[in-house]
């Protein structure tokens, strides 16, 4: 019997529009440019979108190909090291200062909700099934992720959150599957997971025990990578393309299970 449902987050509850993610992007590096002029590193100013691209490639090769997921503060270090400055010349609050507009960048111009996702974690919830999500988080942390989750309206609907720079690990790992497991207090053979990307959601989840749904939106958005399956035969449980299929999917897999 299936007692719980768990999601991903980017490109399968909320989405960011190529002009939603260049809005973002100008108001994160512009604020950071200001604080650095603010602070008498105005002369940085033309190197900081090199430096904010730079960062990306840095994580992606250190941390995120590997699985693992590095915490904002570290981005915000790894961010001046680009800049050719060292870190020891900045305090506390000049780094906190950073790392606000580094990470609240989604929070002030807000990712969109994907259709029907309100709707469907309502759904679910009513059957009386928990509700939880797993969020690899790039650059927006996971304390920013729920505020934005509280803005959209759809925190009220999840029971558990499990967001990669805090948990370590990144998706596909089986450690965050486990820490979700844990926090809804199921099994892995009562639990589903929905996510967009079929090595890191369904790969992922199955090779926990948990039966896993791939999401195919007629149009995908900008936050994240087109899927790798890293030559795997990934094969889901069932297919939606669009979010409100799922309660009679979720049906179908609780009789078969």
């Amino acid at each position: 019997m299936i007692r719980a449902v768990a999601f991903d987050l980017w490109e399968t509850l909320i989405t960011d529009t190529p002009d939603l993610s260049r809005s973002q992007e100008r108001l994160r590096t512009s604020r950071m440019e200001a604080i650095l002029t603010a602070r008498g590193y105005g002369a940085l100013a033309d190197r900081i979108e090199h430096a904010y691209r730079a960062l990306w490639r840095r994580c992606h090769e250190l941390y995120w190909s590997a699985d693992l997921d590095v915490p904002c503060r570290r981005q915000i270090e790894h961010f001046l090291e680009e800049l050719e400055v060292d870190v020891r010349e900045f305090d506390e609050a000049m780094l906190a200062e950073l790392e606000h507009a580094y990470a609240h960048a989604a929070v002030d111009v807000p990712p969109a909700v994907v259709a029907g996702a309100a709707e469907t974690l309502r759904a679910l919830k009513s059957r009386g099934l928990g509700v939880g999500l797993i969020s690899n988080t790039g650059r927006t942390p996971g304390y920013a992720l729920r505020r934005i989750l509280d803005v959209l309206g759809l925190a009220s609907s999840i029971d558990v959150m499990v967001f990669s720079n805090e948990h370590g690990a990144c998706k596909p790992q089986p450690s965050i599957f486990e820490e979700l497991r844990r926090g809804l207090g199921v099994a892995y053979d009562e639990l589903v997971f929905v996510g967009d990307n079929a090595y890191v959601d369904v790969h992922g989840a199955q090779r926990c025990g948990m039966r896993a749904v791939l999401f195919e939106p007629p149009v995908r958005g900008t936050a994240v990578a087109p899927p790798v399956e890293h030559g795997l035969t990934i094969v889901p449980d069932a297919t939606v393309h669009a979010l409100p299929e799922l309660v009679e999917v979720i049906d179908s897999l609780g009789a078969r299970g």
